[in-house]
């Protein structure tokens, strides 16, 4: 963190720096309790040459009225900075996109693409030769057995 000098607090309280300077000042007076201090130091010794109020109270209902009004005007200002809603063309709202997703689905129905999807789709589904019924490994290893053993039966009944 920068610390300023004491004179450069100083040139700040006789107003002798430009306006980003001033706010980088004031901005670190927030962070920095050694510049505060340097800062109030400047301020006092610089007291005599700053104006002098004639009436505090008076000064202060001023200041308080100010800062009420301020306080208003903001309140007031964002209301009147909302965005002004444009109309969107018709082919951006959302109407539009349901009408066109109805006609593209009329249009489909009335062509048979649908007919079709569920001609395919069942053709898919269970193919023409599927109607055969096939056999597991298992079934097909016991089936073979089966087999050899009734032909060696045969072979045995053959040779008596």
């Amino acid at each position: 963190m920068k610390h300023y000098s004491y004179d450069e607090w100083l040139s700040y309280v006789k107003d002798e720096i430009n306006v980003k300077t001033r706010e980088e000042f004031e901005s670190h007076l927030y962070t920095c309790d050694q510049c505060l201090e340097d800062y109030l130091k400047a301020v006092s010794e610089h007291e005599s040459s700053l104006p002098v109020l004639s009436n505090e109270i008076d000064f202060t209902d001023l200041v308080m009225t100010e800062v009420s009004k301020q306080k208003e005007f903001t309140e007031i200002q964002p209301t009147l900075k909302q965005p002004i809603k444009t109309k969107k063309p018709f082919f951006q709202q959302a109407s539009f996109h349901y009408l066109i997703a109805a006609a593209a689905t009329l249009l489909l129905t009335f062509s048979g693409v649908f007919q079709s999807l569920a001609t395919y789709a069942s053709a898919v589904e269970a193919p023409p030769h599927s109607k055969e019924k096939k056999l597991t490994v298992t079934e097909g290893v016991i089936d073979k057995t089966f087999a050899w053993m009734d032909s060696l039966e045969k072979k045995e009944a053959n040779k008596k």
